[in-house]
């Protein structure tokens, strides 16, 4: 990516928002365009700054991250958000999701994981750390897989999830099918319809749980989508 990543960071605790200030300018390839203390902060500051990635703590006052991704996408987007917490459990990672964020990130990450995880939810793929993924798989549960969802999938479609789950963009996955990025994003479009999901993320852990694709084949601590 040539351009520069615009990324807001949004939490409650001064000294993180600075610690993390301090840490990304000495990585020019993200600029932290501003930073909220709450959830509502994050709201109004979003929509005046229009970031690429907002990192979004979960917990907070007035209004929590959940609330405000599901506000902040509803009104941009394009804007990607990676959810940034101390907490992978069930009643979290799940509603962090439906509300429209694409990666979940906990704060003992390392530097280069938590850079990683910036880099790629800015191309629009998913981040979701090992731990994450096995509290979103039991949220997955028999009875849905046995509706039978994944087989209303052509095959094309088939093939496009599973270059999603490999991590691809639908810039790469057009590219590798031979196909434009249009038509890449209509497959993408009638894969979350079928499968009655709202995510690229949940599409691709559904898949998982149905045997399509299998987790961890590129990256045994991250799931890229």
């Amino acid at each position: 990516m040539n351009k520069k990543i615009r990324l807001m960071i949004v939490d409650d605790y001064p000294v993180v928002l600075s610690g993390l200030v301090a840490m990304f300018k000495n990585h020019p390839e993200i600029e932290v365009v501003g930073v909220a203390s709450t959830g509502k902060k994050a709201v109004e500051q979003s929509l005046a700054l229009r970031p690429d990635v907002i990192l979004m703590n979960v917990a907070m006052p007035e209004m929590d991250g959940i609330e405000a991704t599901r506000v902040i996408k509803k009104n941009l987007p394009e804007t990607n958000i990676l959810m940034f917490s101390g907490l992978s459990s069930n009643d979290k990672v799940m509603p962090a999701l439906n509300a429209g964020a694409i990666g979940y990130i906990l704060k003992d990450a390392s530097e280069p994981e938590l850079v990683q995880a910036i880099q790629q939810v800015a191309r629009g793929e998913a981040w979701l750390n090992s731990s994450v993924i096995g509290h979103v798989l039991k949220q997955i549960n028999s009875a849905e897989e046995k509706e039978g969802l994944i087989d209303k999938l052509t095959e094309r479609e088939l093939d496009v999830l599973k270059y999603m789950a490999k991590g691809y963009s639908n810039q790469d996955i057009a590219r590798l099918m031979v196909v434009s990025t249009a038509t890449v994003h209509s497959h993408v479009s009638r894969i979350l319809a079928k499968l009655e999901v709202s995510s690229r993320t949940q599409a691709v852990i559904y898949a998982m749980r149905a045997g399509v694709v299998t987790a961890f084949d590129d990256d045994p601590t991250s799931l890229g989508v």
